[in-house]
């Protein structure tokens, strides 16, 4: 229910209502239960009145205060200003209400350190759209109005308190403020500050602007035209003073023929920002270098688990190309999970490898046939691998030398006793000897003059790194070592405009139908290549996910 006095007068004919309460609530909840803030308010308040609702703290004034600015929305009830119910608009529409037709006066000012009162005055001109020029001038104007001329480029900081009320007193007004809503207005002011605010208030209210006050001092109260007051979220009293003069004035509007178009607006809005965020940045150097601190290591975590990523890829490329690029290798013997495997591996033949390089989408092949042997030079022996490989082999694999020659066609077909030995061969038997091209090994009962030597390998594929490797044309290895006729595999190196998936089955097709059975395994270097790549990119995409989110979080802090 409503408790007021019965000495609330009839409105005078020239009254014009703008706001009306009817059975406004207001509830908070309080854990499990509500607490009743206000109860069933019923006010009507007009154009052009000096309002001042009162009473002790806790009675609900600023909650009411908050409802009438459209700070706050009724629990239940309806509140309508100029005939319109709040309750039916937006919160956009909301927003626009508060920006141009209501003016708001704070007990503690709630000025912007990092701007000047200038800047302070002409924020709600901003989100309003009003024009650069016209802004500048209206807010320079309102604080000359108010005393503050020479101090219109001052931070608050550097005004006293009764100098940032006027300030606060100038943003209230800066578009149009057809309402002003002042919370304790005298509250943190010195008795002369105070009298001074309140006649400005007093001349605002003489120019037609409708003020709505709210203070605890029933002093200050008197001084209204209208008293409202409030115990325990009710109206126990509603009248007016011997000030009241009714009056249907109404400030001018300062917002017309001032607007910027929308687009124009949003820029405005953003470089105000934008000079805000730098003026509070240069204010807080502190907290500035802090922040910049922790999004700089953030971005930087990203950028090196991203580059290690990336290099770490580049790396195992690398590997996969030192054993050939884009190659394809055939394998002796039945593929893996076939029985038949380990009873039958003698089944490519020389002539299969030259059948498969003939073909237009292959640049050259390698057979190759692996042994082992004992080595010997001087008094060095040494248990090493002996592979048999073709003239094309350095081609075919990527390998290099680093001094010496490779293989070439009358090395294959005169079965040639030469020796190309990698680096481990160098150490183990020439370690005293800086070049070793021209000595002799015996490799096994054969002797073989050492042509060339292989460039030192960091890849980490293939055997046991410490083994000493030597390399020997195929045809001498098959012919004076192992005895066979068979090859273990062969290399293939594929024209690079050709898709080795599409090689990888013609040759599948090409040596199945020269064997009529599937006798053999196929490895495409370039499906490890994408499998490593598509491996190590979705762990870098991992990593990087990681990195990002510590990045955001890092710049929430």
């Amino acid at each position: 229910m409503t408790i007021s006095q019965s000495s609330q007068q009839t409105p005078n004919v020239a009254e014009k209502p703008i706001m009306q309460l009817s059975g406004v609530i207001r509830e908070f909840p309080a854990g499990e239960q509500t607490i009743r803030v206000l109860h069933d308010v019923d006010l009507t308040i007009n154009q052009g009145e000096m309002v001042a609702i009162i009473g002790q703290s806790g009675s609900g004034k600023s909650t009411l205060m908050n409802i009438l600015g459209c700070l706050d929305q009724a629990t239940a009830g309806d509140y309508k200003i100029y005939g319109q119910s709040v309750n039916k608009l937006e919160a956009d529409e909301l927003a626009e209400l508060r920006r141009e037709h209501f003016g708001f006066i704070f007990q503690r000012y709630h000025l912007l350190g990092d701007i000047s009162a200038k800047d302070n005055v002409a924020v709600p001109a901003v989100y309003a759209g009003m024009d650069t020029n016209a802004r500048t001038q209206r807010a320079e104007k309102l604080l000359t109005d108010l005393g503050l001329g020479e101090k219109v480029n001052n931070r608050p900081s550097q005004l006293s308190g009764g100098q940032q009320q006027r300030v606060s007193v100038a943003r209230a007004l800066m578009n149009g403020g057809d309402v002003i809503l002042a919370d304790e207005p005298t509250g943190a002011l010195d008795s002369k500050s105070g009298e001074d605010v309140m006649e400005i208030l007093h001349d605002l209210n003489a120019q037609g602007h409708t003020i709505i006050m709210v203070t605890h001092d029933p002093k200050l109260a008197a001084q209204a035209e209208r008293v409202i007051e409030l115990k325990d979220g009710y109206v126990i009293a509603d009248y007016k003073t011997e000030h009241y003069k009714p009056t249907t004035q109404q400030p001018a509007s300062i917002l017309s023929g001032h607007r910027k178009s929308a687009f124009s607006s949003f820029l405005d809005r953003f470089f105000e920002a934008f000079k805000m965020s730098l003026l509070a940045m240069r204010a807080h150097k502190m907290r500035t270098l802090l922040t910049m601190l922790g999004i700089i290591i953030g971005i930087a975590a990203v950028v090196s688990i991203v580059g290690l990523g990336q290099g770490s890829q580049q790396q195992i490329l690398a590997n996969i190309s030192s054993l050939g690029t884009n190659t394809i290798t055939v394998n002796d013997g039945y593929p893996r999970g076939d029985p038949r495997r380990r009873y039958n591996d003698d089944n490519l033949t020389p002539e299969d490898a030259q059948a498969v390089g003939n073909q237009p989408y292959v640049i050259n092949v390698s057979p190759q046939v692996n042994s082992t042997a004992s080595v010997r030079y001087s008094s060095v022996q040494e248990d090493s691998t002996v592979n048999g490989v073709g003239e094309y082999y350095l081609e075919v694999t990527g390998e290099t030398l680093a001094s010496g020659q490779g293989f070439d066609e009358d090395s294959i077909s005169l079965r040639s006793q030469d020796v190309i030995i990698d680096d481990n061969a160098k150490q183990a038997f020439f370690a005293d000897i800086d070049d070793p091209i021209g000595e002799v090994l015996l490799v096994g009962s054969v002797p073989g003059r050492v042509i060339g030597v292989l460039e030192e390998s960091d890849s980490g594929f293939g055997a046991d790194s410490t083994t000493p490797i030597i390399y020997m044309p195929y045809t001498t290895v098959m012919s004076r070592i192992t005895g066979s006729a068979n090859i273990d595999r062969f290399v293939a190196l594929l024209d690079d405009s050709i898709s080795s998936s599409v090689a990888e089955t013609a040759i599948s097709e090409l040596i199945e139908g020269r064997h009529g059975k599937d006798d053999f395994e196929l490895r495409n270097s370039d499906s490890i290549r994408q499998t490593i790549e598509s491996t190590t990119g979705t762990m870098t995409l991992l990593i990087s996910s990681v990195a990002v989110i510590s990045l955001i979080v890092g710049g929430i802090g």
